[in-house]
């Protein structure tokens, strides 16, 4: 349940609020909006004493919430939740960023090579493994921190955050050290250790939809971040897996707006994961914006036929050139930009 404060509720009523959820035996969330404060009580619905918090100097009221998704849920937050990816990013407003960048990390020269030609093209954060989960055993694994260095100096020749993959919870630190936003991918969706740990730090977190997962379930993975006290949370759909073989994966555009109505979290969409081809990966990536994305995150490679990893889906740079000079008129199109 969520605790709604008056509109003229002091700092002083509101942590009252929050120490009688903790005397429960419960977690205090606060959620500061522009117009009022909302403080949503985590844990065991048994130990909820609504009475004692509807009493409380300053409340308005309290509102059971029912998803079990309590900080993530639209209930919880009405306005919309911007998230900034270091100085010049910012997912869930209206302007629509795009994150582009190679699938590995192959090198400082291809990494930085491909960060300057991105940024040429209008990308407005550089993406890139340096940590690889890989099917086969047997195939490049990534370079490790000595890839989150590379990352940091493409950062340092182009001024574009960084956003790189984090697998393990024994990771995270290291990762955040270097990076503007940690990327969980899709096999660790549902990871709660490497979820909680990421909502342990105070970097932003894209969570990929697991390519099994419901969107309920994507809502409770997202919670585990949120309840550890990191706010920046970023979805982001990246296609599931179905029967259909045409693509790589199922790109489910749905996700976006019913997402939207369930959560206050902003929504990115992935079309290079999502269809496998990068032919497909232009229009997808269309109409993503028109379905309502806030972001995207495009697979860039400046040699697609020799890279390492997802050559196949890989868009080059001039590519991603023409495809956000289109994305402009579309965005225009539902009153949002890509600058």
């Amino acid at each position: 349940m969520i605790v709604v404060m008056r509109t003229d509720a002091t700092m002083e009523q509101v942590n009252h609020v929050k120490e009688l959820i903790r005397e429960m035996g419960l977690k205090d969330h606060p959620i500061v909006g522009t117009e009022l404060t909302v403080v949503a009580v985590i844990g065991d619905d048994r130990k909820k004493d609504r009475g004692r918090l509807e009493g409380a100097p300053g409340v308005d009221r309290v509102v059971p919430i029912l998803v079990p998704y309590k900080i993530a849920s639209r209930e919880t937050k009405r306005e919309r939740t911007v998230v900034r990816i270091g100085a010049n990013c910012a997912v869930g407003g209206k302007q629509i960023p795009v994150i582009a960048g190679p699938c590995s990390v192959e090198g400082e020269k291809q990494i930085v090579a491909a960060a300057k030609a991105c940024k040429e093209a209008g990308a407005h954060a550089i993406r890139g493994g340096a940590f690889k989960p890989r099917t086969n055993p047997y195939a490049f694994q990534g370079y490790g921190e000595d890839g989150l260095k590379m990352l940091a100096a493409a950062r340092d020749a182009t001024g574009l955050a960084v956003v790189t993959e984090v697998l393990t919870p024994s990771d995270v630190l290291i990762v955040s050290k270097y990076a503007d936003c940690l990327q969980i991918g899709t096999r660790n969706s549902q990871n709660f250790k490497l979820l909680e740990a990421c909502g342990d730090q105070p970097k932003p977190v894209l969570l990929k939809r697991g390519m099994s997962m419901t969107l309920g379930e994507m809502l409770q993975a997202s919670e585990y971040i949120l309840a550890g006290g990191n706010h920046n949370v970023i979805l982001c759909e990246r296609g599931i897996r179905t029967f259909e073989d045409h693509t790589r994966n199922t790109l489910s555009l749905s996700a976006v707006p019913e997402l939207h109505y369930r959560s206050h979290l902003p929504v990115m969409i992935d079309p290079s994961h999502g269809t496998g081809h990068a032919r497909l990966v232009p229009d997808m990536a269309r109409a993503a914006v028109a379905a309502g994305a806030d972001g995207l995150i495009v697979e860039v490679h400046p040699d697609p036929e020799h890279a390492w990893t997802d050559g196949a889906q890989s868009m080059t740079p001039a590519s991603l050139g023409e495809l956000i000079a289109t994305l402009k008129r579309v965005a225009l199109a539902v009153d949002r930009e890509v600058v």
